[in-house]
């Protein structure tokens, strides 16, 4: 009988838990977990269909150097790193470190090697830090950081418990993002003592299960929920015991909301002005309610703005720190840091001005900053885990950028659209071929952590990123190859108590090596990793450490013995052996106010930029772009959609191609018929597209999923793309001005019909 191995998802942030049966180097059955802490068995539809990652034609097998005429030819490792370290120092050295960047540092589920890619980026004083979240999720921690005292003081939802549930631009049905999607949204909607609000363009999958749908016009979210919120404030719904004692600045807030002009709002939103008020009543007047949010409202216009009045939302109605509202959780390993100014001066980008937000930069700008003529302009680009070309906004930008870099080093899994512009590629081994881990450890009040036994031994030579980085480390002189002292040390591991002798050892290392304390991820793997089944997840026990000192009563509370260092052996223990992962912590729910960045604890309600904005929302044009009539929703979740580290589309079981969603009556305006081919224009590029007639959509909207526009090889080799790329739509520069986060979700676009014989030429 074939064994069942315990492992998880990595396509989305929930990291579902997933038992699974590997033959002769595949993924032969999978199902849910029941023992993950979390996820309690349950999986979607995309975990079945993994093997297409671990399994497609575009693996990478070794290391490759683009030649002069632009093919690739196999490199050893050490060769390949020393010509990397080389070319990095020189670069450095010729026009400092700022025109070094890096991109990525793990995708969904392979998170364990961005500490040492984190710590590597810090040997090499690389000051650019780019990334998936920057493009999605930097506003929502700028307001953050204002409301709560700190970038990375982030919001969780507990859906399981409230009374009412408003779901903004998000479609869990789909997307998930929420714990167990689908039993949780038919529990509310079976049950006549909760509400489920949505609000969203199109009429999802969730808003079908909702008892309120407010169908708004893309684009003019801002509109709707400051509407809501002076509808809230003019009835007296807001909770002013919860306001006088958590808040501070609520008179500024109000004073702006008197001045909405609620009915012409709501009549720009494009929704019926009674179900708004209803739906105001009912979250405002609720026992308990809380907001879940994403890219719909995230990648909107007014982004940072949206990401400020949702978050009005639950804390004018006082749904922060109970029982199904809103409320903090902890970071197990923060994947977000904090940027105030304080500690350091804020970093700003040379030919763009982009100043970070959480330690992050935008991926927007990151073209603008190769293809400068500023003489500190980025020329050496990492990139680990990402695929831009494909994903970020504007993929004509990119492929401009890319060829003007004087060095370019992708490390993948797969060969890559953005790998294919790279100088060297360095093959990592896949996520089931390592140890791993994923950072998205969300939950509260009990959080948990699931380290994960590889499955499979690395594909051909390959490497886990751990040990890509370290060599590189070596290369530029940061590390030694040897720590001899802590090494020994650390073979005593279980026969010292709690590793206290190696944790003096360590401190005194750090003390007298001050140096070491930026490259301690490394230190760990190169000694404590000794003792251990894998040297890559020895910072782990430093992790646990740190945990421990913050969070030290919540840990115990998970059962585990002792306080300080052996309650921090103990939780490393549990980490080590608990497969199929494990409660980290047990928090209480007024343990919340302790997880904020103001030492107060008292919410700062007031954001004097985004009020400002809120002022002058009124004399904004709803609509700008005559030519282009028709507004897209660019990145629609889908049955069979996910992020690009699915490169054969034979994983797909329906909607093969992509499909461009559009209203009946605007296909009849234009005279398309279900199935025809059209080409999609916007100011910013073309795609060709296939029509299909979907009447959840508002007249006037149309939709194209993400994830698509890959190339890859059919059963001849001939390389073909799969459906549409989304971003040969999308504009860099059309964003938010303090984000620049991209309007991905209010794309103006127009189509046009096609004649049979121009689409081989579109192709």
């Amino acid at each position: 009988m074939t064994d069942w191995h315990p492992t998880a998802c990595i396509l989305c942030s929930r990291n579902c838990g997933l038992l699974v049966q590997v033959e002769d180097g595949h993924l032969t059955k999978i199902r849910g977990d029941k023992n993950h802490p979390v996820s309690a068995g349950y999986m979607c539809q995309k975990a079945a269909q993994l093997d297409h990652y671990q399994n497609n034609a575009d693996r990478l097998t070794q290391p490759l150097k683009c030649q002069e005429d632009g093919s690739y030819q196999p490199i050893d490792w050490q060769t390949a790193i020393i010509e990397i370290a080389d070319r990095l120092l020189d670069l450095k050295q010729t026009y400092g470190k700022d025109c070094l960047a890096f991109y990525g540092g793990g995708g969904q589920g392979n998170h364990l090697g961005s500490m040492y890619s984190s710590t590597f980026r810090d040997a090499l004083e690389i000051p650019y830090y780019y990334s998936a979240l920057a493009q999605e999720k930097t506003g929502d921690f700028w307001v953050n950081g204002k409301l709560f005292g700190r970038q990375n003081c982030h919001t969780t939802e507990d859906i399981e418990q409230a009374d009412c549930v408003l779901f903004i631009g998000t479609n869990p049905w789909q997307a998930h993002g929420i714990r167990n999607a689908r039993p949780t949204l038919k529990q509310i909607a079976n049950d006549n003592q909760r509400t489920m609000i949505v609000i969203d363009p199109r009429r999802t999958e969730t808003a079908a299960l909702a008892d309120m749908h407010l169908q708004l016009r893309p684009g003019t979210d801002a509109f709707l929920l400051s509407a809501m919120l002076a509808i809230l404030v003019q009835e007296g719904w807001e909770d002013q015991a919860f306001l006088q004692e958590h808040t501070v600045g609520f008179a500024e807030v109000r004073a702006c909301l008197q001045t909405i002009p609620i009915d012409d709002y709501i009549e720009r939103a494009g929704v019926d002005a009674d179900l708004v008020y209803e739906a105001v009543r009912r979250f405002a007047t609720a026992k308990s309610a809380t907001v879940r949010v994403d890219l719909g409202l995230q990648q909107s216009l007014n982004s940072t703005l949206n990401s400020y009045l949702e978050k009005l939302l639950f804390l004018l109605t006082g749904n922060l720190g109970k029982p199904g509202g809103n409320n903090f959780h902890t970071f197990f390993l923060p994947w977000v840091g904090h940027s105030d100014g304080h500690a350091q001066p804020l970093r700003q980008t040379k030919a763009t001005g982009i100043t970070e937000i959480a330690q992050l930069f935008p991926p927007n700008v990151l073209p603008a900053e190769i293809e400068s003529d500023h003489p500190q302009r980025l020329r050496g680009l990492m990139i680990d885990s990402a695929n831009p070309v494909i994903s970020g906004a504007d993929t004509q930008a990119y492929q401009r950028a890319f060829t003007k870099l004087d060095l370019l080093v992708v490390v993948d899994v797969a060969m890559t659209e953005t790998a294919r512009y790279a100088d060297y590629i360095l093959p990592a081994a896949s996520q089931f071929e390592k140890w791993e881990a994923a950072f998205f450890n969300l939950e509260f009040p009990t959080n948990a952590f699931h380290l994960r036994k590889p499955l499979f031994a690395p594909f051909a030579d390959t490497l886990p990123e751990s040990e890509i980085y370290r060599r590189l480390a070596v290369a530029i002189g940061a590390i030694p190859e040897r720590y001899p002292v802590l090494e020994q040390v650390a073979r005593w591991h279980g026969r010292w108590p709690q590793l206290g002798l190696y944790r003096i050892a360590l401190v005194a290392a750090m003390a007298l090596q001050p140096k070491l304390r930026r490259t301690v991820a490394f230190a760990l793997q190169g000694s404590l990793g000794k003792a251990l089944p894998d040297d890559s997840i020895a910072p782990f026990w430093g992790v646990s450490q740190l945990y421990v000192q913050q969070h030290g009563e919540a840990v115990a509370r998970t059962g585990l013995p002792g306080r300080g260092g052996r309650l921090a052996e103990a939780l490393f223990q549990r980490i080590l052996h608990g497969h199929s992962g494990t409660p980290i912590s047990q928090h209480r729910y007024e343990d919340t106010w302790s997880l904020m960045g103001y030492k107060d604890q008292k919410v700062r309600l007031a954001i004097p930029e985004l009020l400002a904005e809120l002022r002058t929302l009124q004399a904004q044009s709803t609509y700008s772009w005559p030519e282009y009539p028709l507004m897209l929703i660019a990145g629609e979740r889908r049955m069979y959609n996910a992020n690009t580290i699915y490169r054969n589309p034979q994983w797909r079981q329906n909607d093969a191609e992509g499909v461009l969603k559009i209203h009946p009556m605007d296909a009849a305006t234009l005279d398309f018929a279900d199935g025809d081919p059209a080409l999609c224009e916007s100011p910013w590029g073309e795609l060709l597209v296939q029509v299909k007639l979907c009447d959840t959509l508002r007249p006037g909207v149309v939709s194209l999923p993400h994830g698509y526009g890959l190339d890859y090889p059919d059963p001849n080799g001939k390389r073909t793309r799969s459906g549409p790329l989304l971003n040969l739509l999308t504009g860099a520069r059309y964003c938010d001005t303090i984000s620049a986060t991209p309007f991905h979700k209010n794309v103006p676009v127009r189509l046009k019909p096609i004649e049979i014989g121009m689409l081989a030429n579109l192709k």
